[in-house]
């Protein structure tokens, strides 16, 4: 053990923290709970999973301050690592051991010299981030270098580019005053042939003009019969308006029939009308359809049974379920088995009574197999898969829903409440459906 009063001046470096806090929640879960530190009860009962990254504070804490515990620690590492706790023992540090093993088996057994050891093991630790670091200035220098060496190809790329689109403008300018060369030349003769024919103009008019005394005598007989035929043809029209009266009055009283009889059958069939009225055309905001974001429609509490009543209520909603987060908050000193089937028997009851498609879900993360579970009828029943934990299935059922359908996921763990939400579900308290079940 060290000497009295013998600490250190630094905090421990966070990779040794970490280390150290993950081997004291091992041991924390393995401890007879007669054993466990009170300050630390409550963490003891954690999920191995969420032991270390949620109660780290209150565990790097307690191996400060309490000595037992340290040394409970410290003789379960002793006994997973007897070389290097030897080793610590004698002050000696093995040459190929981790720099982290190293100061967080120093910091839990405490041999003579142990604070030169953590230190040691910062200084190395020191060394080798800024190692990586350097590594990674260089790896960063080399990409800047190639990302120049691309941007100078790609800019000669574009002034070749730029001389050949000037190259083939100034051929087009060329081409343009040649065309416009050409253009002048044909305007000129234009306007000389506009000469000429003004000059012929000049002639006819003149020879109009002698030639108007002789065809007015002509022009005044042309009249006449104009005249003449233009009443002619007033007669005609006035007698085919007349024919055409008749018919007209047929057709009219023929289509009044069809609609009248139209109408009526209209109202007979309950027929919706497709004429559009004025309103209709008026811009404005549509009401919008019930969902989960419009629930509760009246101030209800969190825990009011009525509230699922109206998410229930919502056309094809899909309601799932956290399984064990639910059952440990409603009858959590049953065993797992019983858990189960007791919240599995209350959702066949409320598929009975609501028909609504439900899925519950269960941690499978720990299992080592399938476990045997009677699924009542309309009751989906999932456990995730080794290595993944309940909430991230959650996750993928809602992903897995097309985007606008009525869901509601039922747990109480706050941070799968906050991901369903962002993503369009509606989070329940697992309270809201023990207290749904119970008055069933």
């Amino acid at each position: 053990m060290s000497s009295a009063g013998e600490g250190l001046s630094r905090p421990l470096p966070e990779q040794v923290r970490l280390h150290v806090v993950e081997m004291a929640a091992q041991v924390l879960g393995a401890m007879p709970a007669a054993d466990v530190p009170p300050p630390l009860r409550t963490i003891a009962k954690f999920e191995p999973r969420k032991r270390a990254r949620l109660g780290g504070t209150q565990i790097a804490a307690q191996l400060e301050a309490d000595k037992e515990f340290r040394e409970a620690v410290a003789e379960v590492l002793s006994t997973g690592m007897p070389e290097l706790a030897a080793a610590l023992a004698e002050g000696t540090v093995p040459p190929a051991a981790e720099p982290v093993l190293v100061a967080a088996a120093a910091y839990l057994t405490r041999p003579p010299g142990w604070v030169d050891m953590v230190e040691a093991a910062r200084t190395d630790l020191e060394r080798s981030a800024a190692v990586a670091e350097g590594s990674a200035q260089e790896q960063a220098l080399t990409r800047l270098r190639e990302q120049l060496a691309a941007q100078k190809a790609a800019a000669k790329e574009e002034t070749d580019r730029l001389r050949e689109q000037l190259k083939a403008a100034r051929a087009e300018v060329s081409d343009l005053r040649h065309k416009l060369h050409s253009a002048r030349e044909r305007a000129r003769a234009a306007e000389t042939r506009a000469a000429e024919m003004e000059q012929a103009a000049l002639q006819a008019q003149s020879a109009a003009a002698a030639a108007g005394s002789a065809g007015e005598s002509e022009l005044r007989r042309l009249r006449e019969r104009l005249a003449d035929s233009e009443r002619q043809l007033e007669a005609a029209r006035r007698a085919a308006r007349e024919g055409r009266s008749v018919e007209d009055t047929r057709v009219r009283v023929l289509l009044d029939a069809l609609a009248d009889a139209a109408a009526g059958l209209r109202r007979e069939l309950a027929l919706p009308s497709n004429i559009n009225r004025p309103a209709d055309s008026v811009a404005s905001v549509s009401p919008g359809r019930p969902g989960v974001r419009a629930v509760p429609a009246r101030a209800l509490a969190d825990d009011d049974p009525a509230l699922l009543d109206q998410l229930l209520a919502l056309p094809q909603i899909h309601l799932i379920v956290d399984g064990y987060n639910v059952t440990k908050a409603g009858y959590g000193t049953l065993t797992l088995a019983d858990q189960r089937n007791r919240l599995l028997t209350g959702l066949g009851a409320l598929y009975a009574q609501t028909r609504t498609e439900l899925t519950c879900v269960f941690d499978g993360a720990e299992l080592d197999g399938p476990v045997p579970v009677s699924a009542p009828r309309g009751v989906r029943v999932l456990f995730s898969a080794p290595g993944q934990i309940a909430d991230d299935l959650i996750r993928q059922l809602v992903r897995a829903e097309p985007a606008g359908r009525a869901l509601a996921v039922v747990s109480s763990d706050r941070e799968v409440a906050e991901s369903v939400r962002r993503m369009g579900a509606r989070p329940v308290p697992a309270a809201l459906l023990l207290k749904r079940l119970g008055r069933a």
